[in-house]
């Protein structure tokens, strides 16, 4: 699995970052979605790796994904940061369209 970022989400991403969160997490969020396998595909700042967490093919950032969830994201990946959110999208289409700042950065990935 690879992720690139644009030259504007890098420049957000590091902005955001801090010693606290120094990830990039791909989280499938369900929070409000009804069940497990509703959701929406999207980026969060983390504190650490876990145990059942794989590394993405990243050049910028150290990026991870729970084993679990990765079904859920592509194999090809762009993020991308214009007019204040991000962007996650594939060759095959638009993951998600709308992720805001605040998201990545306060977002809870349980």
């Amino acid at each position: 699995m690879k992720l690139t970022l644009t030259e504007d989400a890098k420049a957000q991403v590091q902005y955001m970052q801090d010693e606290q969160r120094p990830l990039l997490r791909l989280f499938y969020d369900t929070e409000g979605c009804g069940c497990g396998v509703n959701g929406l595909p999207t980026v969060r700042l983390e504190r650490e790796q876990r145990e059942t967490d794989q590394l993405v093919d990243n050049d910028d950032f150290t990026v991870v994904i729970d084993n679990q969830q990765a079904v859920f994201f592509r194999k090809e990946m762009k993020l991308d940061f214009k007019k204040g959110l991000f962007r996650l999208s594939s060759p095959e289409g638009v993951l998600n369209p709308i992720i805001p700042i605040k998201d990545v950065k306060e977002g809870a990935t349980k």
